[in-house]
């Protein structure tokens, strides 16, 4: 028997908010959380529960804003600690939830901590809270150990010390301005809780947990070893940077402090794992509450691929009592209009185009299959819109960190956080008064939300149509399983409680099937001839008593 749970946010859909893109307050180019603030009755429209956003916090932004320099303060680029105050209070008058980052892994370089540890050199007690090492060789010009960053090159960065001379190295698993902190030192677990309860203390109902993964490296920083070409295995092999076990603690001590607080917070992990299994660890009843799946945002359109994904994810969370998550873009990967428009294999990172109205056709097609199924879903903002990547931006506007690195991740994630279009004209399409930090594309607007608002045949109005429809079945995210059915090659059908069958054709052909009931919704016209409806090529369709 499925044991039942409470909790708001079991089943909750959750709209991601990269708050530099979303919309610009006062029309210097950069989105702002007064943009963001007076946007909140379209998320309360779109139809979805809360809103998480992407660090706003005082930074040098040498990773768009994944560079913490003040946990608790507001960069000015995005406004003050008011600001934030107010939109919490609106978005939950609007009944909408707010979920934050938090950055453990690393700060920046420029914050008081790692500033005090070079100005006073050698022996500052601030150096404990970060991973400082003498290198290796004759003259310590070699780093600690082998490991790389993950934005390409070394992971190690060598510092000059007060006197002039070259001195002990730095760990950054991300770039030289993020360095990790040192999770073994007692004050850094300190300032942690601290930073936790002054945002829940302002009302924030949870925390994105950047890195979950990374906060523990394994004992003596031990060398990889291999060709020296790391970055190939992250994702599906044990490294002695990611992943390990001592990290569990720290989330049992953060899960006690969420539940001292009232309205069920919570904390998701963004946790890179090599199995779903493993993911699961993050989730246990005393540890955070949900962790994105990554897993399932990798998978091809591919039905028996998407199938042995579904049933591996419910399979882990079961017994941790978790729901699964799902998710098909975020500010890190290509979205997936994008990628779902080039040839299988070519990963989460692409510089083309490819066939766009394949991509749009079979992205809204994947994004009906995830809301029916049972957990909470997240989406990235645009999607809703249909947004494909920006692929053709020029070089001297990127700002990707990776994309300057020689070696690393693809670089190219300035591609997805092009800011968004509200209207049809303007010259930044009502993202703000004035242009807008990353260059839109020419007809960026047919795509706003102004011209999809009211065409039935819009992506913005199937998701709005979906969320209607989820929100007034609410047995369709509850739940840890589905009832898989018989179906033709190539076509994904299963049923939820209460007589409800979605049907997913990720084929190139149409495909006859049984009518499995009434139309609920669907990305394409279904024609039903003689008791057997014919599903277009790369669609899906909701159906009920």
């Amino acid at each position: 028997m499925t044991q039942q749970h409470s909790g708001w946010w079991r089943d909750a859909v959750i709209y991601q908010v990269y708050p530099r893109s979303f919309a610009d307050g006062n029309g210097d180019g950069m989105g702002d959380l007064a943009g963001i603030r007076s946007r909140l009755p379209y998320l309360r429209d779109l139809g979805v529960d809360a809103v998480w956003l992407s660090p706003f916090y005082a930074s040098p932004q040498a990773d768009g804003g994944y560079d913490v320099a003040d946990y608790r303060a507001i960069d000015p680029m995005f406004g003050t600690l008011p600001d934030a105050e107010a939109l919490v209070h609106d978005a939950h008058d609007l009944g909408l939830r707010v979920i934050v980052d938090v950055v453990p892994n690393h700060s920046s370089d420029q914050h008081e901590w790692f500033k005090r540890a070079l100005k006073e050199g050698p022996g500052s007690a601030l150096r404990e809270r970060y991973h400082f090492l003498p290198g290796k060789g004759a003259d310590g010009e070699l780093p600690p150990n082998d490991w790389e960053s993950i934005f390409g090159g070394p992971a190690w960065t060598r510092v000059t010390d007060p006197d002039g001379q070259p001195g002990d190295w730095y760990l950054h698993l991300f770039a030289p301005e993020q360095p990790d902190l040192n999770w073994e030192h007692p004050a850094v677990a300190d300032e942690f809780r601290s930073i936790l309860r002054f945002w829940l203390d302002l009302g924030v109902d949870g925390f994105r947990v950047d890195v979950a993964h990374g906060l523990v490296k394994a004992e003596g920083l031990p060398d990889i070893g291999g060709d020296g070409d790391q970055l190939k295995l992250l994702g599906n092999d044990v490294m002695p940077f990611f992943d390990q076990d001592g990290v569990h603690e720290i989330y049992r001590s953060w899960r006690r402090i969420l539940d001292e607080y009232p309205g069920e917070r919570i904390a998701v992990a963004e946790a890179w794992t090599p199995t779903v299994e493993r993911t699961a660890h993050y989730v246990r009843p005393d540890e955070l509450h949900q962790a994105f799946n990554f897993q399932y945002l990798g998978t091809h359109w591919d039905a028996a691929e998407l199938r042995g994904v579904i049933d591996v994810s419910l399979g882990a969370m079961r017994p941790v009592g978790a729901p699964a998550t799902w998710v098909l873009s975020n500010h890190d990967v290509t979205r997936h209009a994008t990628r779902f428009a080039n040839p299988a294999g070519l990963g989460t990172q692409l510089r083309a185009a490819g066939d766009r109205e394949l991509g749009l056709r079979r992205a809204r097609a994947a994004t009906l299959l995830m809301l029916a199924l049972p957990g909470s879903a997240y989406l990235y903002q645009g999607e809703e819109l249909g947004l494909p990547d920006v692929t053709d931006l020029p070089d001297e506007v990127r700002q990707d960190p990776s994309f300057w690195r020689a070696s690393g991740q693809d670089g190219f994630r300035d591609g997805c956080r092009v800011p968004i279009p509200w209207t049809v004209e303007g010259e930044s399409y009502g993202f703000g008064a004035g242009g807008s930090w990353l260059p839109q594309p020419e007809g960026w607007g047919e795509l706003s939300v102004a011209a999809q608002t009211g065409d039935p045949d819009s992506t913005l109005e199937l998701y709005r149509g979906a969320l209607a429809v989820r929100r007034a079945h609410p047995a369709l995210g509850a739940g840890d399983a589905v009832s898989w059915l018989e179906a033709p090659e190539g076509v994904l059908a299963f049923e939820r409680p209460g007589g409800f069958v979605c049907t997913a054709n990720t084929t190139d052909q149409d495909v006859r099937i049984p009518v499995a009931g009434r139309q609920l919704l669907g990305t394409d016209q279904v024609l039903v001839e003689d008791g057997e409806a014919v599903l277009p090529p790369d669609s899906t369709v909701w159906w009920g008593v």
